[in-house]
């Protein structure tokens, strides 16, 4: 487009790959080469989302309604098996509500702990999920079974709400307090690099 002027560092970044992303990194690679440093252990912490998400943190990204006879077809992986299989830890993002934080997923895409308490570990598992963040809360594993507990709750929402919108009875974690808000300094990064509010 005439008189356009394209500036990488000044787009939204909708995946990892986005040019954006790339400009000024101290590495860029292939997902060979990606997949060979989760194999190795060297991915301290993994980020994935989905379509469900169960009680132990197992995600679903491949069928809504069981894969015999799906009611929806979803992408699958993508590569976040791998993740959710190999880093050290994985943080999931969701969007809280009650269909996508369900009992039990209709699908296991990606390995949380299992069927609660050592089945990852016995499964040939390490790591694990370590926060599941919401738009109302952030929730993590608690106790011998792993379930996922709620261990804050943000800001203008609150623990009955959360119990409204959660498929499971969900508990407090001990110490359930609210999530701190960010800083004036995260707030100012945030808008630098998300001037479209696509993320916010």
């Amino acid at each position: 487009m005439a008189g356009a002027r394209y500036a990488p560092a000044d787009t939204t970044l909708y995946t990892m790959c986005d040019p954006a992303n790339q400009l000024r990194a101290a590495w860029t690679t292939g997902l060979l080469q990606m997949m060979g440093q989760l194999q190795r252990g060297r991915v301290d912490a993994g980020f994935i989302g989905g379509a469900e998400i169960d009680r132990f943190g197992n995600i679903n990204t491949s069928y809504i309604g069981g894969h015999e006879n799906p009611k929806v077809k979803l992408p699958g992986s993508g590569g976040a098996a791998d993740i959710a299989a190999m880093a050290k830890r994985l943080i999931a993002i969701m969007n809280h509500e009650k269909h996508r934080l369900v009992e039990r997923v209709g699908y296991v895409t990606s390995p949380g702990y299992l069927d609660g308490g050592e089945t990852r570990r016995r499964a040939g598992l390490s790591g694990g999920p370590a926060a599941v963040i919401t738009d109302r809360c952030v929730l993590r594993p608690h106790g011998a079974t792993r379930e996922l507990h709620v261990a804050s709750v943000h800001p203008g929402h609150s623990f009955d709400e959360i119990r409204d919108n959660t498929g499971w009875d969900v508990k407090a974690a001990p110490g359930m307090a609210e999530t701190p808000v960010p800083s004036a300094a995260e707030m100012t990064a945030l808008h630098k690099i998300d001037k479209d509010g696509f993320w916010r």
